[in-house]
């Protein structure tokens, strides 16, 4: 249909296969990423047998005082189930429990109300418990004031949860590692408490000293093991494979760093630089925090991204598994320095106004014995462990330990885990990873999600994750109200970006992870002549209605040696020989530069609500990720990012990050990326061309490697006066200067008003442009009550660059004519 909504799918199911072809690619990928020296094998499909219970679920808390209140709403999602916010204990009926909200947005699921019904109840039930037993769920997720290492007035308080430990002792520097003197003692509940007074008015255990929990378990064996709760932790740099050790961590109050700026306002649409801090410096070395907050911050500030999203910051013994097989949860990475130091450059973040997402793993943990957690299994029950016993607590992918989120204490662990970033560290929010892995018991091992809605909503449904995700995203939410969530999800699940209240998961952003699969796909296997412009579109607009999605061109994977990114796949080696500006550009090069701008401007403009890069791969960084390995001799030579290619004036690398500011610049002044008016008019095979409007902007891409079209028309809603906002063929991104920016496109009425199918492509006016091969352009409608008070050319004057803005006329390029005459219907073949 010409000019459809792109974000309406007459099929949810299909619109919901988000991840249809890349489940698979992302866990070999992400499998790939951690276990590449490991000499692991892909694991054979997990299935799992039918559970005691009419729905398939297992029942694991007892039904609580606590409920939900069924309201009607007033705005556009009436009849919604709204669940109380507070501790009062509510009964909610049947008749109640039949309105829930995300079923009025989507109607098919309604055959899954049911399963809907059982979530919902479960989570009010385990909810309610906490309400009754903990006093609420911001108190039940303050653990770290009660458990780990906590200083009092005359002493030190340290408690450990290990109900399988027959004795335990607390060890360290400040006793000789002799715990002889320091036993302790056990509670009903299997947590081991033990307080060590003050030592001639100072502290028993100096500020950045090392501990470990000692017990013996049923074996009678006697092991030493890093507390769960410990905030630092360091390894001797000296020693090769060296174990991690506990740190004590209490600096005086002269060291302690004190934040001096708030977070900054939520943003209308997040537009996030994904980062590695150790891997950020230009030299071969593991960069630091502050080195980070000094030398990167700005950089990312001055290319206009609103918010930084760090990856690798939960301590991992394992440097190359790029910060997911987590050891110690509460703990910064000590490779690029302190807590404090940590808190400088979130300070730093935000004295730029940018907020700071942090790359959070709850999926799993780290299979590591001597400095994890999995260091408290020795045998026990499910019920008495961290992680579920047998297969269920085992990803063979990943070779990593499963949480088991049934448990009350895991839950306190992973919830406070949550707060203590939030409140300790004032990060604006966290990118939740593996959360496909959590939905299901099968982890999206060999699955290929067609959007069946059974696929969600069966046996294979983990619940008790399930429930865990929607208490995490409802304290989050009630601590930082402007915090922003993301799931990384492959599978597409329904509900996983509606709010709790309404039944969802209770996440703001969901990756559009089915997106750079098919950009890899195009750049492998098609040559330019075979890319479809519908399948792109399709591609790019293929989500769920009212469920915001982060658009992304290229994933961090595909930097690590082995992959290849967007600029390596379209350029290769000469890369290394043809981006200097004082040799004419080869066609690859030319070709190269014209699809990197394209690639990441049409995957931002079109594919999301928000958008995400990866640190480099603005200005096409060269060569790959490769993380000091026994291969490569322990070399940090390509674990870094070469920022002097950008900054070296004579390479074509600055092409691409200019126009990488200028695109996040474009969002910042007309705010395309928030608006819900998204309408693509045109994506004509022949031409190659892509036509569309998002908020008050139209895009013109012209993905035709040879032809330019003069006088192009191209669809728009409103009559006026259009002018240039952004050109990716403007000389100072690299290209010929061939569109005009002085040059005002007046428009035309198409056919009858209010009649659609008369039309041009289904909008109601439109207006002729210059349309070079291998470029973009966007047009913005002037005000032309403000033009005689405000000069409307300088919007596009900033974004494009003023030297550019003189050029005028229509040229087009010599050898590469293909006019197009105005032909009332041609042009579109829109899904």
């Amino acid at each position: 249909m010409l000019g459809s909504l792109v974000l309406h799918h007459a099929n949810p199911a299909a619109a919901a296969a988000l991840g249809s072809l890349t489940s698979n690619n992302y866990l070999r990928l992400r499998a790939l990423k951690i276990n590449r020296h490991s000499g692991k094998k892909q694991a054979p499909p997990v299935t799992f047998g039918s559970q005691n219970s009419s729905l398939g679920y297992r029942r694991l808390v007892s039904p609580s005082t606590s409920s939900i209140c069924a309201t009607v709403g007033e705005d556009s999602f009436k009849s919604s189930a709204v669940f109380t916010d507070d501790s009062s204990a509510v009964t909610m009926t049947d008749e109640e429990m039949e309105s829930i909200g995300i079923l009025s947005i989507d109607q098919a699921l309604e055959p899954y109300k049911e399963h809907f019904k059982y979530i919902i109840k479960r989570y009010v039930d385990q909810k309610g418990l906490i309400e009754t037993y903990e006093g609420g769920l911001e108190e039940f997720a303050q653990g770290y004031v009660k458990f780990g290492f906590n200083r009092e007035e005359d002493g030190i308080v340290y408690r450990e949860w290990a109900p399988a430990a027959q004795e335990a002792q607390l060890i360290g520097d400040f006793n000789g590692w002799d715990g002889s003197k320091h036993k302790m003692e056990k509670n009903q509940y299997g947590v081991w408490s033990i307080k060590i007074p003050n030592s001639g008015g100072n502290s028993a255990i100096p500020h950045n000293s090392r501990v470990k929990f000692r017990f013996k378990h049923g074996n009678e064996v006697w092991v030493d093991r890093i507390p769960a709760w410990i905030k630092y932790a360091t390894v001797d740099p000296a020693r090769f494979a060296a174990p991690y050790d506990g740190v004590y961590w209490d600096p005086p109050p002269s060291e302690r760093f004190q934040f001096k700026h708030p977070h900054p306002p939520k943003p209308k649409a997040p537009r996030i630089y994904e980062a590695h801090v150790g891997m950020s410096s230009s030299e071969p070395q593991i960069s630091s925090y502050r080195e980070f907050a000094d030398d990167v911050l700005p950089r990312i500030r001055a290319n206009n991204y609103n918010t930084v999203q760090l990856m690798a910051v939960m301590e991992h013994s394992y440097y190359a598994s790029f910060g997911y097989h987590v050891t110690n949860f509460f703990a910064v990475s000590s490779r690029s320095g302190t807590p404090e130091d940590l808190k400088y450059l979130i300070d730093k973040a935000h004295c730029l106004g940018l907020r700071v997402l942090m790359d959070v793993v709850h999926s799993h943990a780290s299979n590591n014995v001597t400095d994890g957690l999995n260091g408290f299994e020795v045998g026990q029950s499910s019920q008495e462990s961290y992680f579920h016993t047998g297969d269920r607590g085992y990803h063979k992918l990943w070779d990593s330990r499963l949480f088991n989120y049934s448990n009350w204490e895991v839950l306190r662990f992973l919830l406070s885990n949550l707060r203590w970033w939030l409140e300790e560290f004032k990060f604006d929010g966290f990118r939740f990873d593996g959360v496909t892995s959590m939905l299901y018991h099968h982890h999206g091992i060999n699955m290929a999600f067609t959007g069946d809605y059974h696929e969600y909503f069966s046996e294979a449904t983990d619940v008790d994750a399930v429930v865990y995700l929607m208490l995490a995203n409802y304290l989050i939410h009630k601590i930082l109200p402007d915090a922003t969530v993301i799931a990384e999800d492959v599978s597409g699940m329904p509900g996983l970006g509606r709010p709790v209240s309404e039944g969802g998961i209770g996440f703001d952003y969901r990756l559009a992870m089915a997106i750079p699969d098919k950009w890899i796909d195009y750049l492998k296997n098609k040559n330019d002549e075979e890319w479809s412009m519908k399948e792109i579109s399709r591609s790019l607009t293929n989500r769920r209605y009212t469920e915001k999605c982060i658009s992304y061109a290229e994933s961090h994977d595909q930097a690590i040696v082995g992959d290849k990114t967007i600029a390596f796949f379209l350029m290769d080696r000469e890369m290394y020989s043809g981006m200097s500006c004082l040799t004419d550009a080869s066609p690859t090069i030319e070709r190269g530069i014209a699809l990197h701008k394209m690639i990441h401007f049409l995957t931002m403009a079109l594919g999301g609500e928000g958008y995400l890069n990866f640190m480099g791969n603005e200005f096409g960084h060269p060569e790959w990720v490769d993380f000091p390995r026994e291969g490569n001799g322990w070399s940090y030579e390509k674990c870094r990012r070469q920022w002097n290619l950008v900054d070296t004036d004579h390479l074509r690398y600055k092409f691409m990050n200019a126009f990488d500011r200028a695109m996040n610049l474009l969002d910042e002044k007309f705010s395309f990326l928030s608006s819900t008016q998204q309408i693509v008019s045109s994506t004509n095979e022949e031409d190659k061309v892509i036509v569309f409007e998002r908020g008050d902007l139209v895009f013109v891409f012209n993905f035709h490697p040879e032809n330019t079209y003069d006088g192009y028309k191209v669809g728009c809603d409103l009559p006026g006066k259009y002018r240039v906002a952004l050109d990716s063929d403007a000389c100072e991104f690299g290209g010929h200067g061939r569109v005009g920016h002085d040059v005002d496109h007046f428009t035309f009425p198409e056919g009858i008003p209010g009649v659609p199918e008369t039309n041009f492509n289904n909008r109601p006016n439109s207006f002729k442009v210059l349309s070079p091969a291998h470029t973009c352009v966007v047009y913005y409608r002037v005000d032309e009550s403000l033009e005689a008070d405000v000069d409307e050319t300088s919007i596009a004057e900033v974004v494009v660059g003023k030297e550019n803005f003189e050029e005028s006329g229509s040229v087009i390029d010599d050898g590469n004519v293909g006019p197009r005459a105005e032909k009332s219907g041609e042009g579109s073949s829109d899904d």
